[in-house]
């Protein structure tokens, strides 16, 4: 493996958590691919630099989708790996992401509740009704920050993280995701989707802690979008 001390873009890091950079289409966790991931870089990001002996522990608490990149936090202990769970699981975890949709938008803000139902055996997930079996409630707020060649920009507050839910829920309301390969069927370049924004208490000092990182787009080139974030 390549040496990772100045690879890997590490936003924060203490004894407790690192905050890094998750670039687009690298897996957050290994899977049956067998493709680099970025749970084992860290791991080797850690070994390497501290000089550490056999296993490093690294705790993964979310996870972000294959192609989406964007900030990601990662426990180097397990107390520190349960406190942050708690906090997703109270909802005081708060990620904000960027997104282009197809079409024009044409509302400053909004709020989407739709239900989603998981397809493990296909890795796919669709939007269904409410009394559909295992429906998941899945809930997001946004807010519109400008246009380009017909296209919109959107802030995104997630109040749920549901599989694949960003990507379905602007689709059903007939904006889908610019460049998604799996849902709106394009392939023009990576998708237009980033977690931009981690906020949450430190597990050990309690600090309120926020990392913002933009992507590097033509779209967020707009001074007046740049100064709304």
């Amino acid at each position: 493996m390549e040496k990772l001390l100045n690879k890997l873009n590490v936003l924060y890091e203490d004894n407790h958590i690192i905050v890094v950079e998750k670039k687009p289409n690298v897996l957050s966790q290994s899977d049956i691919t067998g493709d680099l991931d970025l749970l084992t870089m860290v791991k080797s990001y850690i070994k390497e630099k501290y000089n550490k002996p056999g296993n490093v522990y690294i705790g993964l608490v979310h996870r972000l989708d294959r192609p989406v990149g964007g900030i990601m936090v990662f426990a180097r202990t397990s107390k520190a790996a349960k406190r942050l769970n708690e906090q997703i699981k109270n909802h005081e975890f708060k990620k904000s992401y960027l997104a282009v949709l197809n079409g024009v938008l044409n509302s400053d803000n909004g709020k989407l509740v739709n239900y989603l139902y998981k397809d493990e055996k296909n890795g796919v997930s669709k939007v269904v009704s409410k009394d559909y079996p295992n429906a998941k409630k899945s809930i997001l707020f946004y807010e519109v920050l400008g246009y380009l060649n017909n296209n919109t920009i959107v802030k995104i507050n997630l109040l749920t993280g549901r599989h694949h839910q960003i990507r379905l829920q602007f689709k059903n309301l007939g904006y889908p995701l610019c460049d998604d390969m799996l849902y709106a069927k394009q392939n023009k370049g990576n998708i237009k989707l980033f977690a931009y924004q981690l906020a949450f208490k430190h597990p050990v000092t309690k600090e309120e802690l926020n990392f913002k990182l933009l992507p590097k787009w033509r779209e967020l080139e707009d001074e007046t979008i740049i100064h709304r974030l």
